[in-house]
């Protein structure tokens, strides 16, 4: 018997599409610079080769407008690693581009094609895109934006093909998008399943060592700075060895797997439950005094008792550590207190709950 893995301490839904983002930002921020570097060195070239055809100095002037805050965004994305920044920079490259196919496009010869390299951003750009509602803004923005400068030219003709074109370009960049997305999505999904392999007991499904210690030291510097208190409580399965002795090692492994279910049955939203050695257990219960953290450990103690392996029924001595507010113990140190506390309670007599003294 196998609990199914840890996921029942992963987070949920909105926690899951949170790191996704994150996932994403980390990946594609250094695309998404690059080829925000590649759009502005194209626009000035295209001013520059207008330069050279004879358009006028003001009129290149007036062109190179959007450069500036374009620069300034590819400046800001060159660092950033965060998905709501990056969605909003890389929207306002879409804008600015945009911009500037206009100024570049009004004043120009008639009938030039000025509105054709508008068509290249919906490609371009389909693999940059976190979500949905990005892509659709961007895509608006692609097939919205030449709309002052098609006016302008006031060509129906052209503002049909326009359309037809970009009808087709918006069209490659949805597929490209979605199979992008499909991709970087399992991509992620086995990332994450091989992180939680490497980070979970393969038996029990519960958090190896130190793993435990890294969730843990997040969860005592929030509980330190809300001036909360927490608590650890330390497991070691009663005779253990005599059942692998007596029964064999797979009568063991279904004793583990009973106790894990227990702590995870007895866990509360926010605890951290981790298999530490063998037969040792241990919870982090924040927000947990020393009183509330007596009663749980009894809780659990009881719980354990109505388990059962092919010798009888399960026994654990449980020694609890607590770090109250003002304390500043580290999670090493309360394992540690708490460690001493459940060699006690085995000198005492085992199947029972012994508190550390608490740090002064």
């Amino acid at each position: 018997m196998q609990l199914p893995s840890a996921n029942w301490q992963l987070i949920d839904g909105a926690a899951f599409r949170r790191d996704y983002a994150n996932y994403l930002a980390q990946r594609m921020g250094p695309m998404i610079h690059a080829l925000m570097v590649v759009a502005l060195c194209a626009y000035l070239l295209g001013v520059v080769a207008r330069g050279f055809v004879g358009a006028p100095p003001a009129q290149l002037v007036w062109q190179l407008i959007p450069a500036l805050p374009l620069l300034l965004v590819i400046l800001a994305t060159r660092q950033c690693r965060e998905p709501l920044p990056l969605r909003i920079l890389a929207l306002l490259c879409v804008m600015l581009l945009e911009i500037g196919i206009n100024l570049t496009g009004i004043g120009s010869l008639p009938g030039a094609p000025e509105p054709l390299p508008g068509l290249l951003l919906p490609v371009a750009s389909s693999v940059i895109w976190f979500g949905r509602w990005d892509f659709l803004v961007a895509m608006a923005l692609c097939a919205l934006g030449p709309l002052p400068l098609l006016l302008h030219i006031g060509n129906g003709s052209q503002t049909l093909q326009f359309a037809l074109y970009m009808t087709i370009a918006v069209s490659l960049a949805t597929v490209l998008r979605t199979f992008m997305a499909r991709t970087l999505l399992e991509q992620f999904k086995l990332e994450q399943r091989l992180r939680e392999r490497a980070e979970t007991d393969g038996l029990t499904g519960l958090l190896l060592r130190n793993r435990f210690l890294d969730l843990g030291r997040i969860a005592l510097r929030e509980s330190h700075r809300q001036q909360r208190p927490a608590s650890v409580l330390f497991l070691d399965a009663d005779h253990f060895k005599r059942i692998n002795d007596e029964y064999g090692h797979a009568a063991g492994d279904v004793a583990l797997v009973a106790l894990a279910a227990r702590l995870h049955t007895q866990g509360r939203k926010g605890d951290l439950i981790g298999r530490i050695g063998g037969e040792e257990f241990a919870m982090l219960l924040p927000d947990v005094d020393r009183d509330q953290a007596l009663i749980r450990a009894e809780h659990l103690r009881l719980a354990v008792r109505a388990s059962h392996h092919p010798g009888g029924h399960l026994s654990a001595s449980i020694g609890i550590a607590t770090c109250a507010p003002g304390c500043y113990d580290s999670i090493e140190t309360l394992l540690a207190r708490a460690d001493q506390a459940m060699r006690q309670a085995k000198r005492d007599g085992r199947d029972r709950v012994v508190t550390a003294i608490m740090s002064a």
